[in-house]
């Protein structure tokens, strides 16, 4: 059967008249349907009941400082989501976003930009975990973001990390994921944010675009999770 997965979004792709907006990525890297809600521009999800998983994509808005009041409503949305059973992803915006809900802080990193393709590495719980139990011990995946989650609390169990960012992927209860990196991303997205005229000469300069797998991978497990 069809899975119905909703896809919110907080925000709008930059590359989207080149190579299309969110949920056409994370529909050809899942292989699976998705329904957008432009959270950002005042949309109201369905009854979480009317989907069997949801995903919160990333953002260029930030959740440093106070994150507004439709930011809190979609974050009391995932939780009450979660808790009635319907599985819940957040990727970048997202995570941070979940992150900031269950009592972690998210701040500007202050070792700038993470961008490109990276490696990040299983912890010895996200090697157990059902979402991350079949990935290598370390994988490459893409990656754009200025900010991260930091003072993680009890309830966020640390899946994946790297040098970068210590929380690159976490669980908050049996049904709530969030990873800091894109597995939406394929190589022509990420080498577009590479090349983009906003982007810093020394970000450029050492950042690498190459295929990987493993987002796909990511995205089509969390739907067998359903």
């Amino acid at each position: 059967m069809k899975k119905r997965v909703l896809l919110l979004k907080p925000g709008v792709a930059s590359s989207r008249a080149l190579l299309g907006d969110y949920e056409v990525w994370f529909s050809r890297a899942a292989a699976a349907e998705m329904t957008p809600v432009e959270l950002h521009a005042g949309e109201t999800p369905p009854a979480a009941k009317s989907c069997d998983a949801v995903i919160m994509t990333g953002s260029p808005l930030t959740v440093t400082g106070e994150p507004t009041d439709w930011m809190k409503r979609a974050a009391d949305y995932l939780i009450e989501t979660a808790e009635q059973g319907t599985p819940v992803l957040g990727v970048c915006f997202g995570h941070q976003l979940l992150a900031w809900r269950h009592g972690a802080r998210v701040v500007v990193n202050p070792r700038g930009r993470e961008l490109g393709t990276v490696d990040v590495k299983v912890t010895a719980a996200g090697s157990s975990d059902s979402l991350l139990s079949a990935f290598p011990s370390t994988f490459d995946v893409q990656a754009t973001h200025y900010d991260e989650v930091i003072d993680a609390p009890a309830s966020l169990t640390v899946l994946a990390t790297n040098s970068h960012s210590a929380v690159q992927a976490f669980r908050a209860g049996p049904r709530t994921w969030g990873v800091q990196f894109h597995p939406e991303m394929d190589r022509a997205s990420i080498q577009y944010c590479i090349d983009d005229a906003k982007t810093l000469a020394v970000d450029r300069e050492r950042a690498v675009a190459r295929e990987t797998p493993f987002g796909s991978s990511l995205l089509r497990r969390f739907l067998e999770l359903t």
